[in-house]
This record gives C-alpha cells, sequence and structure tokens, in this order.
C-alpha cells in the first residue's frame, strides 16, 4: 500500500511540474507562428476538426434544373444536427468578401452525416450563383448550427403542403425523412405509416419545378398525393381553388413555404375558415416605399444614397460597404446594426422607425437592414 501511495504522489508532481512547462511550449509556438496562431495551421490540415470554427466542405453539386442546383455539404465534427424543415446559415467567399445566406435543409439525418441544401440561381444573386455555376467539390463554407421552427408538427397526422418555387425545399426535407428513397424505391417506415398528406405544389412551368421527380415518386408509391399547378399551364394559382383541389382541407393542418404575396392570400383565407396554418417566407414582400434617403456609416464615415424600395443592407452592399447579414428576409437577425439617428421604412410592413441623438447615447435602436429601407437620412453604427 505505502509503495503504491508512493507512486501516486511521483505521478501527481510529475504532472504538476509538466503542466508549466506544457504552457510555456504553446506560448513558444504562438510566438514562433506569430501573426498566426498554431490553431490558424491546424486549420489548414484539419479545419473540419472539433473545436475548429464550424465549417463544411462541399462534396458535390448535382444540377436540379437549368438555374438550381443540390449542394452536398460534409459538415464539421461539432456540427449538432437539424431538425427536418430547419434552414442553415452559410458563408462563402466570392470575390474576397464573405456573404452569408440561409438556405433550407433538404434531407432529413442522413447516414453518411452530410447535408444538403437546394439553391436557385437568382438574378444578380452573388452567392445562389456562386454556388450553382462555380460551386465545386472541395470547396470550403463556413456554417452556423441549424436554426427555424418551420417542422412537423407534433401532433397531427393529416397535412397539407403548400409550396411555389424553392418554396419546396424546407418540405421535401421533411418528406425525405418521413418516406426515403433508396434505389429499390421508396422505403416505407413504420413511424409515417399514419400520416396523410397532400401537397400542392405551384411553379412557373414543369421543367422548373425543382425536386418534381421525388414528388411523383411519392405520389406514385401512396405515400402522399401530390397536386401540381403550373403557371404557364393553369393560369396564377389562387388560394380560393383550394377546396376544389383538397376536398377535405378542413380536416388538415397546412404547412405553406413560398413567396410572400401567396402566404398572405393563404393567411386571410385560413383565417376566413378557421383552419390552422404554420408558414416559412423567403422573400420579402413590400408596400408602397418612402422616399429614401442617405445613409451614412459612422464608423467608416462612408455615405450611400438609397432609395424607399430598397433594403439598406442592399443598397450599402453595391455601394461596396462590407455587411453583416444572413437570411435577408427578416429571419435570422444576421444583419442587425444600431440605428444611432435618423428612420427607417419596415418593408413588409410599412412601419416606420426613429431614432435621436438622445437614444443614441444608449446604443441607438437596433434595426435589421434586410428589411428596413430609408425613409430620410440615417446614421447607421458600422
Amino acid at each position: 500500500m505505502a509503495s503504491h501511495d508512493g507512486r501516486v504522489s511521483i505521478a501527481v508532481t510529475t504532472h504538476r511540474r509538466i503542466r508549466p512547462l506544457l504552457r510555456q511550449a504553446a506560448r513558444l509556438a504562438e510566438r514562433a507562428t506569430t501573426p498566426l496562431l498554431p490553431a490558424d495551421y491546424l486549420d489548414l490540415v484539419d479545419p473540419l476538426r472539433r473545436g475548429a470554427d464550424l465549417r463544411g466542405r462541399i462534396v458535390e453539386v448535382q444540377p436540379e434544373t437549368t438555374d438550381a442546383a443540390t449542394i452536398l455539404i460534409r459538415p464539421g465534427a461539432d456540427w449538432a444536427g437539424h431538425v427536418p424543415g430547419q434552414y442553415v446559415r452559410i458563408g462563402i467567399d466570392v470575390d474576397g468578401v464573405r456573404h452569408w445566406r440561409a438556405y433550407s435543409l433538404t434531407h432529413g439525418p442522413r447516414a453518411d452525416g452530410n447535408i444538403s441544401i437546394t439553391v436557385k440561381a437568382v438574378p444578380n444573386g452573388k452567392v445562389s450563383t456562386h454556388l450553382v455555376r462555380r460551386g465545386t467539390p472541395g470547396t470550403l463554407v463556413h456554417l452556423e448550427q441549424a436554426a427555424g421552427e418551420f417542422v412537423l408538427p407534433r401532433a397531427g397526422t393529416k397535412l397539407l403542403f403548400v409550396t411555389a418555387g424553392s418554396g419546396i425545399t424546407p418540405v421535401i426535407g421533411m418528406l425525405r425523412n418521413l418516406f426515403p428513397v433508396a434505389d429499390s424505391g421508396v422505403v416505407r417506415l413504420r413511424r409515417s405509416a399514419d400520416h396523410d398528406i397532400t401537397v400542392v405544389h405551384v411553379a412557373p412551368s414543369e421543367p422548373d419545378s425543382i425536386f418534381i421527380a421525388n414528388l411523383r415518386a411519392l405520389d406514385d408509391a401512396g405515400l402522399i398525393r401530390l397536386v401540381t399547378r403550373y403557371t404557364d399551364v393553369h393560369g396564377t394559382f389562387a388560394v380560393d381553388a383550394l377546396s376544389a383541389l383538397v376536398p377535405d382541407l378542413h380536416e388538415r393542418s397546412t404547412l405553406a413555404c413560398g413567396p410572400a404575396g401567396l402566404l398572405d392570400a393563404l393567411a386571410a383565407h385560413h383565417d376566413a375558415h378557421g383552419l390552422p396554418l404554420m408558414t416559412e417566407h423567403f422573400r420579402v414582400a413590400t408596400v408602397t416605399p418612402g422616399e429614401g434617403g442617405t445613409v451614412t456609416f459612422g464608423r467608416s464615415g462612408t455615405t450611400v444614397e438609397a432609395n424607399g424600395a430598397t433594403p439598406i443592407l442592399t443598397a450599402a452592399e453595391d455601394a461596396g460597404v462590407l455587411m453583416p447579414s444572413g437570411c435577408r428576409m427578416g429571419i435570422c437577425y444576421g444583419c442587425v446594426l444600431p440605428l444611432r439617428e435618423g428612420a427607417v421604412r419596415d418593408l413588409r410592413t410599412g412601419e416606420i422607425t426613429t431614432a435621436s441623438r438622445q437614444q443614441s447615447g444608449s446604443g441607438g435602436v437596433a434595426i435589421q437592414t434586410c428589411i428596413n429601407a430609408a425613409a430620410g437620412a440615417c446614421d447607421i453604427d458600422h
């Protein structure tokens, strides 16, 4: 026993002597690698390691339509997972500038640990166009943890999904999780057997309909009922037609994602009929704009001209000002900055937010630059 206690004492003493030496070695390593830290070199060797800034590596870029592609990403070791229907903020460097955007995850949890997003290239879209046209396997992207509340409800299995355009992206993640598709066909899971799902999908045309093959496979297998409406064939979709397209509409809980105009019409329709509705916006609807004005960024002294119809975020980026951003639709709050003085108009509601010098003394008024336009001269702390 005495011999064992002696060994413990020696081990503890040795550990106490080694620990300062390790700290000193770490400090010497930091000095030797200045201005870089040892972690910076580890990032070059293993950027997806545990404890590093959360990143992902593009594994594959799979075209979906002429202007949309699914991006398969291997996330870093600290990725916490997601619930189907959630979105992820992705940061990517384009022409030397890091931009952040939010995209819905288009798969449930995968056996290979990868995640996927489906991106539609929009006109003048720096990030979407870069990912669709220039994204290549091996490219590193920055990630944030998954977020969002647009997920399957815990109660109730009789559902209606109403999607338009790329609004199908969070819904396909839910459907793929409920009904996985393997090489042998659709896999029928016991946990999904009680779900009764109708999908009304709206698109400009059949060739522009993202995931139409997946939706048809589920319809052919009898796992969902698919109703498609193409603008070039059926004309503009009218919400009043839902009762005819979905005879048991009053028995279903509706989840909808698409342009704001469609979601606003659905909200009015369902509210009038006392029907439950959950929505996910992916594009901002604007109201009659204000007059616009100059926006001055106090720290840099840069001033830009901004009209009343353009988000401050967009006006600033067009003028070459590097701005924090995220989803660009008022959800993630990644673009919030303090308004020191002036007035801005919320492009969704028309609501005016003002700030004065007195308020600036306490930090100003926080505004989302992606959904607010200048309503006069503004001074923003950035």
